[in-house]
């Protein structure tokens, strides 16, 4: 494989520090399984996360070393309008999740969001959510640890990726199948102090060495006319793009980020683990606000690479970063910066890590075992068949990491996956909670049609515009759903009260007596 520039190697002020953080993080991590003594502990923290526990979490099992690389790539390629998906598709979706969906799922005692589809709906509406995420969430992994490996430590280090790879899933995954989700929330609050401190390090050299905003505009604008949307938030709808304003706004702006924010298994697990309601909502609102943060350091360093390393050809965009850390950081500096995208990724793995096994073990075999008269895992069962399950995924992610995630743009492949259900899932997700009426056969008719239906718009050609639909396939996904989950629910029967009672939001919020059914469903 042949890069741009020469590579580099690290100093020993940058080994040190790389070195330090990795047996750091470990220790806190291992520190952590004095507190993991049944499968409650190990899914959800035993429910004791406090607030700023939870948010710091958030934002760093969300934003990985992927995203560092990967949107820095999109904005080195697309400009600015690759942005919206932290500030238009976080801070807002985070705050309505906040106070509609947070404290809803927190109230129901759940561990998993398929495990509520299940009350609400039935097992098969549990079981094939849970398969999706499942899906895509390993997929995710795959392509976290392959874009560290590759575009990062082979970049910028010369180290062969698949060497990378290993020690990556190696120290993650301990520490995650030691401590569960507490070693994971409190890695997470110091992985972000080092992420926030590198990011931000990396956005002051770059905007020091491109001369400033202004200056940075104007040499950008003057690279050519493929260049001049650069700097426009918001592209015209006919733009053969990813990111028209249309999309941004319906598909976007609506359907992922919300649907991502109060549908997803990393982000929601965080708050199911809050020691109260409170610290559930404020969890997430602080997770917001420091969201709001992120594009500053995972954009815009994207737009100073095309000034800085203007022999990179767009098709290598996802180098841009990687580029520049090696041709602006001095020695320690530079060993900072790989430890806050080791920070980066290391939170973003052990938190998909943790999400889909709690997923396997309570929507996905756990369900099975019902299906074929088999009791329900014991806590010591559970226990012992997540951290299997931990180990098992890691090892899968690694071997499939290359064929899966060596593709020319990683950051509109991953987006693109995830507007293949979500849609549909946030539309069976928000009738549920508002809609009484709403049956287990529209749920399952909704989700299983609204998934087929994305397939139908993606790769039906000439339906949009754009080359990459992803955005418009969100929002149609969504709204087709929401039309064969009413019509399928009006035409089957209506669930008995005893069954929606404490899953529909006006039980669960207002009614004592739903609050008792609850607690002795949960118990």
């Amino acid at each position: 494989m042949e890069t741009v520039s020469t590579v580099v190697g690290l100093s020993n002020i940058d080994i040190s520090i790389i070195v330090v953080y990795m047996i750091g993080t470990l220790a806190l991590g291992f520190f952590c399984t004095r507190y993991v003594g049944n499968a409650e502990d190990f899914f959800v923290s035993g429910k004791s996360l406090p607030f700023w526990a939870i948010g710091f979490s958030i934002v760093v099992s969300d934003i990985g070393a992927m995203d560092f690389v990967a949107v820095a790539g999109a904005t080195f390629r697309h400009g600015v309008s690759a942005a919206n998906f932290d500030w238009m598709g976080s801070m807002p979706a985070m705050v309505f999740a906040a106070f509609v969906f947070v404290p809803y799922f927190w109230r129901t005692g759940v561990f998993t969001i398929p495990e509520f589809l299940g009350r609400r709906y039935n097992s098969a509406v549990q079981f094939l959510n849970a398969v999706i995420w499942a899906i895509v969430l390993f997929l995710g992994l795959s392509i976290m640890l392959w874009v560290t490996a590759d575009k990062l430590m082979y970049t910028v280090l010369g180290w062969d990726a698949n060497w990378s790879l290993w020690l990556m899933a190696v120290v993650t995954g301990l520490y995650t199948f030691a401590g569960g989700l507490t070693a994971v929330v409190f890695t997470d609050v110091v992985q972000l102090v080092v992420m926030y401190v590198g990011g931000f390090g990396l956005l002051a050299l770059s905007m020091w060495e491109v001369g400033g905003w202004s200056a940075m505009r104007e040499q950008i604008l003057a690279k050519g006319p493929e260049f001049q949307n650069h700097f426009t938030i918001l592209l015209p709808h006919n733009t053969e793009g990813p990111f028209p304003w249309t999309g941004i706004v319906f598909g976007l702006g609506i359907v992922l980020a919300i649907a991502y924010m109060s549908g997803n298994q990393v982000i929601v697990q965080r708050t199911l683990g809050a020691r109260s309601e409170w610290d559930a909502k404020g969890g997430m609102l602080l997770g917001g606000f420091l969201k709001s943060m992120i594009p500053l350091m995972v954009a815009l360093p994207g737009l100073c690479a095309v000034i800085l390393v203007p022999q990179l050809p767009l098709e290598e965009a996802d180098r841009a970063v990687p580029e520049m850390i090696r041709l602006l950081l001095p020695a320690g500096l530079r060993g900072l910066m790989f430890a806050a995208l080791f920070a980066a990724l290391m939170s973003s793995i052990s938190g998909t890590l943790n999400s889909a096994s709690t997923m396997f073990i309570t929507d996905i075999w756990g369900q099975a075992r019902r299906w074929i008269g088999r009791p329900m895992f014991t806590e010591r069962q559970a226990l012992a068949m997540g951290r299997g399950f931990t180990a098992f995924l890691i090892i899968t992610a690694a071997v499939l990491a290359k064929p899966i995630a060596d593709r020319e743009s990683i950051y509109v492949f991953m987006q693109t996956i995830l507007s293949m259900f979500q849609g549909p899932t946030l539309a069976i997700l928000l009738l549920g909670i508002i809609w009484r009426r709403a049956t287990q056969w529209g749920g399952l008719a909704g989700l299983s049609l609204g998934v087929l239906f994305c397939f139908i718009l993606k790769y039906t050609p000439g339906l949009f515009t754009s080359e990459d639909p992803f955005l418009f396939v969100a929002w149609w996904s969504f709204v087709f759903s929401l039309v064969v989950t009413v019509v399928v629910s009006l035409m089957t029967k209506p669930e008995s009260e005893e069954k929606l009672r404490g899953l529909t939001w006006g039980s669960v919020i207002h009614s004592a007596e739903a609050q008792a059914a609850l607690e002795e469903r949960n118990s």
